[in-house]
């Protein structure tokens, strides 16, 4: 939602202020320069990133529209899952949630939280580092510093995208230039042709560079930071995950352990204590 909010006010103030003063807005639609600009843009972002990075920048871009599913709800979700998981195990002992680690599609615990089992990255994180606690050979700190390691990695790859992103925006408006020099090279076909002909043609040149500017700082840039953002929502439950497992390893209570958990999340998506209290209790 914010997005097209932010998007039609971007749209709404340049092209509105740009009609209040004079301006023609038929003058701006130059298809050729739209060509020359963002099929550059497209292939010298094909050039410089591997294709998971393109995949993983089209699955996390339809999330800035859809909405990222990493919010107070999704939390909820995990740290009830975490809770669950522990409880068993403290009650029914270790061995009692093999099963539900090494098949968690037909876990009765896992499959009742859909949104957690969608992202398969973090259920391989819980479901590996649950596995290596049952196997009962691993000091605390150990287990922690390995989980430190991962998230590290994990880090930069969620990262990626947002910073490939980054890197088209800082080149559209060399881009729209490249359209811009194109366009008075054009031009100087026209010079016995009258300045009526001449200007509409510098006109169109000069649209160029205002699309390279305008895309690059008012979209493509500040996508780039939407999807840094969301990639840092993503990263917190895999904080979330590792302050409640090291707090289980370290022989907290459930309760208590999903504390630990709870607190490693973003303020303004944790949910209260109380809240998740009874969310826990309700599931």
């Amino acid at each position: 939602m914010l997005l097209i909010i932010g998007s039609i006010v971007v749209v709404a103030c340049v092209l509105g202020g740009f009609t209040l003063h004079g301006g023609n807005l038929l003058v701006l639609w130059q298809p050729t320069e739209v060509l020359i600009i963002f099929g550059a843009a497209l292939g010298s972002f094909v050039i410089a990133n591997p294709i998971h990075t393109l995949k993983e920048v089209f699955s996390k871009g339809m999330r800035l529209i859809t909405g990222s599913p990493y919010n107070k709800a999704f939390y909820m979700d995990l740290l009830s899952l975490m809770y669950e998981i522990f409880d068993k195990s403290r009650k029914q002992g270790v061995m009692s949630i093999e099963e539900d680690i090494d098949n968690p599609e037909s876990s009765q615990i896992f499959s009742r939280y859909p949104a957690v089992m969608k992202s398969k990255d973090l259920l391989a994180f819980i479901t590996d580092y649950l596995r290596i606690i049952s196997a009962g050979n691993m000091a605390t700190h150990e287990l922690e510093g390995m989980m430190e390691n991962e998230i590290d990695s994990r880090q930069h790859e969620l990262e990626e995208p947002a910073h490939a992103v980054n890197k088209i925006a800082d080149a559209l408006p060399g881009l729209g230039i490249v359209a811009a020099v194109l366009g008075i090279v054009v031009t100087m076909n026209y010079m016995s042709e009258g300045p009526e002909k001449i200007g509409l043609s510098v006109a169109a040149s000069l649209v160029g560079t205002f699309m390279g500017i305008f895309m690059g700082y008012g979209f493509v840039g500040p996508a780039s930071i939407a999807l840094e953002h969301a990639s840092k929502y993503e990263l917190k439950a895999y904080e979330c995950v590792k302050s409640a497992l090291v707090a289980t390893v370290s022989g907290q209570a459930p309760q208590m352990a999903i504390e630990f958990g709870r607190k490693a999340l973003p303020t303004d998506k944790r949910p209260g204590f109380q809240e998740l209290n009874d969310h826990v209790r309700s599931t």
